[in-house]
């Protein structure tokens, strides 16, 4: 579709659309459709930031040690990226590594 068209169509849409809105208002009050949702106040206090989830034990390690020269690859296809493998091995023999694989 072009771009003429598209905007043809969607200003034929809008157009339908506030014609239904206002046959609703006509027919059930005034007060029906009169603010969008998002400019609603109780829409706006609902919305903030949302909490941060906690780091997991993994999570914690990878970030504390990603930036350590041992677990980046230093040579080959994958140079400068992190060897996840060998930090995993690293991880599972650190108290909180043996603590997770405890749980299952």
């Amino acid at each position: 579709m072009s771009d003429a068209g598209a905007r043809a169509y969607r200003d034929g849409y809008r157009d339908g659309y506030q014609d239904a809105l206002r046959e609703a208002r006509r027919d059930i009050g005034r007060d029906f459709g009169a603010a969008p949702i998002e400019t609603h106040p109780a829409y706006k206090e609902k919305r903030g930031k949302p909490k941060k989830r906690k780091l997991s034990a993994w999570n914690k390690f990878v970030r504390a040690n990603s930036k350590k020269k041992r677990f980046i690859f230093q040579s080959g296809s994958r140079r400068g990226r992190l060897n996840l493998k060998k930090l995993g091995v690293a991880f599972r023999k650190t108290p909180a590594g043996k603590k997770s694989r405890r749980k299952k």
